[in-house]
C-alpha cells in the first residue's frame, strides 16, 4: 500500500520481521520490482530493526491482543483500520514530539515556491 500511495522516486528501505512473509521468494521479487531494499534482524536482536519490532508491539498490545477475528479478511480490515485511522493521523509518538506520523511529516514537508 506505501509504494502504491508513496510512489517512492528512490530506494526505500523496509524493515520486517522473521516472519514467513517476509522472507519468502515471492516478497523478495516484490521488493527487487519496487526498488526496496530489506532490512531484516537477526533472530532475538530486535535492536538491529527497532521500529518494526515497536510498531508490531503496539500494533499488537492496542488492537490484536484479546481480539478473535471470524475471517482473515475482517483481521486484515481491522490492522488497515488501526493503521489508517488511528496509528498514522492519530496517534502520538514521543519520538517525534508528541505528533502524529501525519502530522509529524506535513510538518516537515518541503513547501512549493510563492506558498
Amino acid at each position: 500500500m506505501a509504494v502504491w500511495r508513496r510512489k517512492p522516486k528512490g530506494k526505500v528501505l523496509i524493515h520486517s520481521d522473521q516472519g514467513s512473509q517476509f522472507t519468502s521468494m515471492d516478497w523478495a521479487a516484490f521488493l527487487r520490482s519496487h526498488n526496496l531494499e530489506h532490512s531484516m534482524s537477526r533472530r532475538g536482536n530486535c535492536h538491529d530493526n527497532a521500529v518494526a519490532e515497536s510498531f508490531f508491539n503496539l500494533l499488537k498490545r492496542e488492537r490484536i491482543r484479546r481480539r478473535t477475528y471470524r475471517t482473515r479478511v475482517k483481521a486484515r480490515q481491522d490492522v488497515f483500520d488501526y493503521i489508517e485511522m488511528f496509528y498514522n493521523p492519530k496517534r502520538k509518538h514521543a519520538r517525534n514530539g508528541m505528533l502524529s506520523p501525519v502530522e509529524f511529516e506535513r510538518q516537515r514537508k518541503p513547501r512549493p515556491e510563492g506558498v
